[in-house]
């Protein structure tokens, strides 16, 4: 069974940098997509960054380039997302998703991914 832990959500200044984690079971790092996508009441799901590994590819959106940074460590079977400069604008619900089909792009939608953490919530204020 396939299964996805968020961690390390919280509050934070803006300007400040936060580390989210996704612990994962049930299938191999290399073998699906992974992402990170982020939602505000109101409006869609929006994927953020996502990597494969089989493929190579990783993918930011844009307004979060050079601020977030996806990294996994396999050993500890956890996938990470480093933000730095948080804005007011990143202050949202964030999921991490897994698939072993979809493909690691601009074009990535939550509709697309099988499976899904809980969710943990950031708040950054300024």
């Amino acid at each position: 069974e396939v299964q996805l832990v968020e961690s390390g959500g919280g509050s934070v200044q803006a300007e400040g940098h936060l580390r989210l984690s996704c612990t994962y079971s049930g299938f191999s790092f290399d073998d699906y997509t992974m992402a990170w996508f982020r939602q505000v009441p109101g409006k869609e799901r929006e994927g953020i960054s996502c990597v494969n590994v089989r493929e190579g590819r990783t993918w930011y959106l844009d307004s979060v380039k050079g601020r977030f940074t996806i990294t996994s460590d396999n050993a500890k079977n956890t996938m990470y997302l480093q933000m730095s400069s948080l804005q007011d604008e990143d202050t949202a619900t964030y999921y991490c998703a897994a698939d072993p089909y979809t493909i690691c792009d601009s074009l990535i939608s939550a509709r697309h991914l099988e499976h899904w953490g809980q969710g943990i919530l950031v708040t950054v204020s300024s």
